[in-house]
């Protein structure tokens, strides 16, 4: 089930939105507090997103600008601020659509359609995963905790990818050693314990600690 994040002030239209979309069995949720949209965003972790550009705080252009930061994912802008040069700067700051209000439900549910089908057809991974307030961002191998943030090495990240995408089950020392070298020749066990190691040292240091369970005798886990 695809997931919409809908940023529109006006909580009739949200809610007019969000009842459609449920209709066509997508996932959605509705911003209500737009102190910070990019923590909703990351929390609820959408497949396209709805936003407005007069927004209370800050407008739609800033908070397109934030979310392309740490993600790819498709952004329809929905506003009655409709003339070519706001449609212009939509598409600058990021946005991949643009619908002027007052719009029909039916054009609304086609674009977001066509957007995902496009989007998704041949991958349906996001750019980011968020577990309890930690972002590892597939995009750019970077993970981070609120404003730290720390690049990964190709292994660091292969550690973390493999963890992040199995969180609460158990992954076996051979499984991770086959993703790190992508080999089936014989790798000294101790090398992971060593990248495992360093990986933790590394992490700690921007406030991530415990992140990482290891399993004695078969493996490891993000619980």
């Amino acid at each position: 089930m695809y997931k919409i994040l809908i940023v529109e002030d006006d909580m009739t239209i949200a809610k007019s939105i969000k009842s459609c979309l449920d209709g066509w069995n997508y996932k959605t949720e509705f911003i209500t507090d737009f102190k910070d949209i990019t923590a909703e965003f990351i929390k609820f972790n959408p497949h396209l997103v709805l936003l407005d550009i007069s927004l209370p705080f800050f407008n739609g252009y800033h908070w397109c600008s934030e979310i392309r930061k740490i993600s790819k994912v498709p952004i329809i802008f929905i506003s009655s601020m409709s003339e070519n040069m706001n449609i212009i700067m939509s598409v600058n700051m990021g946005g991949d659509d643009f619908i002027s209000k007052p719009f029909d439900l039916n054009v609304l549910v086609a674009k977001v359609q066509a957007l995902i089908r496009r989007t998704y057809s041949f991958s349906g991974e996001m750019d980011i995963i968020e577990h309890n307030g930690i972002v590892l961002n597939l995009n750019n191998a970077t993970i981070e905790l609120g404003s730290q943030k720390l690049e990964l090495t190709k292994n660091e990240f292969k550690i973390l990818e493999i963890l992040f995408k199995n969180i609460g089950h158990i992954i076996s020392r051979d499984v991770i050693m086959t993703k790190l070298w992508e080999s089936d020749s014989y790798i000294d066990d101790n090398t992971l314990t060593v990248n495992m190691t360093r990986l933790r040292k590394k992490i700690s240091d921007i406030g991530i600690h415990d992140l990482i369970k290891t399993k004695k005798g078969i493996g490891y886990m993000v619980e």
